[in-house]
């Protein structure tokens, strides 16, 4: 297992592919780890140096007493890319990781020259609504929202299989702590703006299914930023990764393949 100890936090990483390819990074949503890119990686084009980490508080990197802000899950991703030297990466960031991949594209170009912003937006839900949400898991803990999340993740068709089982375990183990600190950092960002003023390629990936960002909401962040594209994948819901992952993959080759962005 690598780790970088970025002082408040030290955030789980792994590299696969090309240690020389041009870079992908993916950062992954809230209650998951890196494990939801597992059956994207296979699919990709050869060449490409592919970087996954766990979000503070998630995976196996350290959790640090919440609330966590957006600009702390947004240093920790610019923290590792310097750590790692990574310039120029498309970034992927799915739900929050899409939030993340936003704040980073605004404050460090020189990191970021493509984006594909899956199931997220530039606001996700009302505060109201997280706090909530961080009440819940103080008082009851995460099990006590897995049901309602599964059937935000994923399609009627995986959760009638038994796999969904294992994504299921995955939620109820992640740390109530970095759960409840992420969720008050997506409580307290809204995007609109900055994302607005952002020129750089980028893809949009929606699922049909998806119960946490439906497809309208993450078209209307994709279309703040001039020149993208937004694509749906039918027959998916939150996480399109683990729902969809040969189609996911052959979106985002296509996109890399147009940027020119490969080995």
């Amino acid at each position: 297992m690598q780790f970088a100890d970025l002082g408040d936090v030290q955030l789980h990483y792994q590299i696969d592919g090309d240690p020389n390819g041009a870079p992908v990074v993916f950062a992954n949503a809230l209650g998951t780890d890196m494990r939801i890119w597992d059956a994207v990686l296979p699919h990709l084009p050869a060449g490409l140096k592919l970087i996954r980490y766990d979000l503070r508080g998630h995976g196996q990197s350290s959790a640090p007493p919440a609330p966590y802000s957006m600009g702390a899950l947004i240093r920790d991703a610019e923290q590792l890319l310097d750590h790692l030297e990574v310039r120029d990466c498309v970034f992927v960031g799915l739900s929050i990781g899409g939030m993340i991949a936003q704040g980073l594209a605004v404050k460090r170009l020189d990191q970021v020259r493509g984006l594909v912003l899956s199931n997220t937006a530039a606001k996700i839900g009302m505060p109201a609504m997280w706090q909530q949400r961080i009440e819940t898991v103080k008082t009851a803990g995460i099990e006590a929202l897995a049901d309602a999340v599964m059937e935000r993740w994923f399609s009627r068709r995986m959760r009638d299989t038994p796999e969904v089982s294992e994504w299921r375990d995955m939620l109820v183990q992640q740390s109530p702590m970095g759960y409840s600190g992420c969720c008050a950092a997506i409580a307290g960002t809204d995007f609109y703006t900055p994302t607005s003023g952002l020129r750089l390629p980028t893809l949009g990936i929606a699922g049909s299914e998806d119960g946490a960002t439906p497809p309208d909401l993450v078209r209307e962040t994709i279309d703040l930023i001039p020149g993208s594209s937004f694509s749906l994948i039918r027959k998916a819901g939150h996480l399109p990764c683990v729902d969809q992952p040969k189609e996911y993959a052959a979106l985002l080759g296509t996109f890399l393949q147009k940027i020119g962005h490969h080995g």
